[in-house]
């Protein structure tokens, strides 16, 4: 049996006895009036009674030879007389105490009323927390499954943001290999270019002259794309910062605030790394996220300035 059952039972318990005990009372009450009347009858009868046999078997006095005659009546109505006193006097004792029994029965009945109402507002008030900690059972489960069910979308992101983390990075080893091999011809070239100089410097002066002011020719051009690659490679800086710019989310509280990054690219100008370096640390986390944002910025097809764009380090600062 619950604990709300166990308290209804003993409130409806302790009601019916109330209710048993004031019906009780009120019986009783006229139980005892009707036998103090008849108590009361009773003795009158039977003091009449006596009355008469005792005149039936009196002697008749001599009214001449008894001065005193009517003395054994004055007695007589005196005794009784004496008996009804006494009668009544036992009839009003019997009243107080039946008075007395009646307020003491319905003091146990108050009592009991009490404590019957008592009971019942106990049950109510353990009603009520019952009621009250099921409510909080039921929120407490659906907090616990709100927080499961956020808790199972931050692992499948993880499980997503892993899978293209791997997929960049090998697309990264395979970008790197492709350079690796590029870069592999190349010094293949340059060894055969350098045994064709070595071969050249046999030939004539005229030859050698003619190579020299090729070198030099190539040189400047070298020089002059260099300088070309630099200007690119601002360019495309200025560039990326607009792209970032676009895709950042700032707020007055960072006006005059700057942070510097360090993104990592690859050839197609897919965002593999950012890390942030010095700066205020809430425009630093918003920029990174600003650039995670973008997910690809702007690259150059120029094997050269995308080489200088492959790991560049930025200082932003939010424009308002």
């Amino acid at each position: 049996m619950s604990e709300k059952q166990v308290t209804a039972a003993k409130s409806a318990k302790t009601t019916k006895s109330a209710k048993h005990a004031k019906a009780g009372m009120q019986a009783g009450i006229f139980g005892i009036s009707w036998k103090a009347f008849g108590v009361s009858a009773g003795l009158h009868v039977v003091m009449i009674l006596v009355f008469a046999i005792s005149m039936a078997y009196t002697p008749a006095p001599n009214l001449q030879d008894s001065p005193m005659l009517s003395t054994p009546d004055v007695d007589i109505v005196e005794a009784v007389a004496v008996d009804e006193a006494q009668v009544q006097a036992q009839v009003e004792r019997l009243q107080q105490e039946r008075d007395a029994q009646r307020r003491a029965e319905e003091q146990r009945v108050a009592e009991l009323e009490r404590r019957a109402r008592e009971a019942e507002q106990l049950r109510q008030r353990e009603a009520e927390r019952a009621a009250q900690v099921q409510r909080d059972r039921e929120r407490q489960e659906r907090e616990r499954q709100q927080a499961e069910a956020q808790a199972r979308q931050a692992r499948e992101e993880a499980q997503r943001a892993e899978r293209e983390r791997e997929q960049a990075a090998e697309r990264l080893r395979q970008q790197q290999e492709q350079e690796r091999q590029a870069e592999a011809e190349r010094q293949r070239r340059e060894q055969e270019r350098l045994e064709a100089e070595r071969q050249a410097r046999e030939r004539a002066e005229r030859e050698r002259q003619l190579q020299e002011r090729l070198a030099e020719e190539q040189a400047a051009r070298n020089r002059a794309r260099q300088q070309r690659v630099l200007t690119e490679v601002e360019r495309y800086q200025a560039l990326i910062r607009q792209t970032i710019q676009r895709n950042w989310i700032v707020d007055s509280s960072m006006r005059g605030k700057s942070c510097i990054l360090n993104i990592s690219l690859a050839s197609t100008g897919f965002v593999t790394n950012v890390t942030v370096g010095e700066g205020d640390r809430a425009v630093c986390e918003s920029a990174r996220a600003a650039v995670l944002r973008a997910g690809s910025l702007p690259m150059s097809d120029d094997p050269d300035v995308a080489e200088q764009l492959r790991n560049i380090r930025l200082r932003v600062e939010p424009q308002l």
